[in-house]
């Protein structure tokens, strides 16, 4: 066969058409539903008890839009398109949106593993070490003046051991008061003074414009290893809690049930809300999941179980949504089920 100038032409046409819907990154970020993978091969208590049942991480899929994927998530349901700069604000890369992610597993992981340790009534050590800056806002106060890994460890001449310390002491000052902040960076001692400002995003509350996480330095026995590879953010702390409990104690907490849920876990065990809890359902009922757990937020009436339960409805699965605000509702629920038959 013959090539013309009009076949190539017709060639490059196709292939530059094929490469703009498939491969041209749109300013879009797409969210579908992820996975629900058991928590046995990620999780494990050294020696830890096995289970007849299964708990579940949930994940949410994204990424960020080509063109054709852009068409599809606007036909499939509980597929969510973001403007870009919703999810990663301008002047973010990919490494650095990764890190906190990444951060804020890491965090996850160690607010769960206190949780159940202490209810478990296992032998647990908590030293704490300052407060690390996981991002800055920018055009915020500390915006040009804090960077993300700072490790603070003192305002106006206090000692700070965890971001609650900072927090409470900065919701006493008012906007246009002067704060300094003593700070690590790159094993350097600093002091940078920052001046406080109005946020109408959090009714009024006064800030500087960073996200916060306490550096503890948590020594458990048994110990307990992670690998949670490059899943990142931090709405898998329940179920961790939940596993590492289940691991730590010889009765069979799972009665023998396929068990899923989400919801960021604090120190003090609360369940905390998350995003995408719709597509964490959906991703739970294809997994055969018998119960999932959902943050109540003290029965809002928009709470992410409200959230879960109409997604549930709307799907028609057989799975039990299951309304928690801690850890031990959780705990206690699980403790008087039946075991499954």
């Amino acid at each position: 066969m013959n090539f013309t100038k009009k076949h190539i032409l017709s060639l490059i046409v196709v292939v530059l058409l094929a490469y703009f819907l498939t491969v041209f990154k749109l300013p879009y970020y797409i969210y579908k539903p992820g996975g629900a993978d058991a928590l046995n091969p990620i999780v494990e208590v050294v020696e830890g008890y096995e289970s007849k049942g299964d708990m579940h991480l949930v994940t949410v899929s994204g990424g960020q839009a080509t063109p054709i994927q852009y068409v599809w998530a606007k036909i499939l349901p509980h597929h969510e398109i973001l403007a870009l700069e919703e999810v990663r604000p301008d002047g973010i890369t990919d490494d650095e949106y990764m890190h906190a992610q990444l951060q804020m597993m890491e965090n996850s992981q160690e607010a769960s593993t206190v949780v159940a340790y202490k209810a478990a009534g296992a032998a647990i050590t908590i030293d704490f070490n300052g407060v690390y800056v996981v991002s800055v806002v920018e055009d915020m106060p500390a915006d040009g003046k804090l960077v993300m890994g700072d490790r603070i460890i003192g305002i106006d001449g206090n000692e700070i051991n965890e971001a609650d310390d900072l927090i409470s002491y900065v919701e006493t000052k008012q906007a246009q008061d002067v704060i300094k902040l003593d700070i690590v960076r790159d094993e350097e001692t600093l002091t940078e003074e920052i001046t406080l400002e109005t946020f109408s995003e959090l009714e009024g509350r006064v800030g500087i414009g960073i996200r916060l996480v306490t550096d503890r330095s948590v020594t458990v026995e048994p110990e307990v290893r992670f690998s949670s590879g490059r899943i990142g953010g931090p709405s898998a702390g329940l179920m961790f809690a939940l596993e590492i409990y289940d691991q730590l104690t010889e009765k069979d907490l799972t009665g023998g049930y396929d068990i899923a849920g989400t919801g960021e876990v604090d120190y003090n065990g609360n369940v905390l809300r998350i995003g995408g809890i719709d597509k964490k359902v959906i991703a739970s009922d294809k997994e055969g999941v018998d119960i999932f757990f959902a943050p109540s937020e003290n029965g809002s009436e928009t709470s992410n179980y409200i959230l879960a339960k109409e997604t549930a409805e709307e799907i028609g699965t057989e799975m039990k949504i299951v309304p928690v605000d801690t850890f031990n509702d959780a705990l206690k629920y699980l403790k008087e089920i039946d075991p499954k038959s």
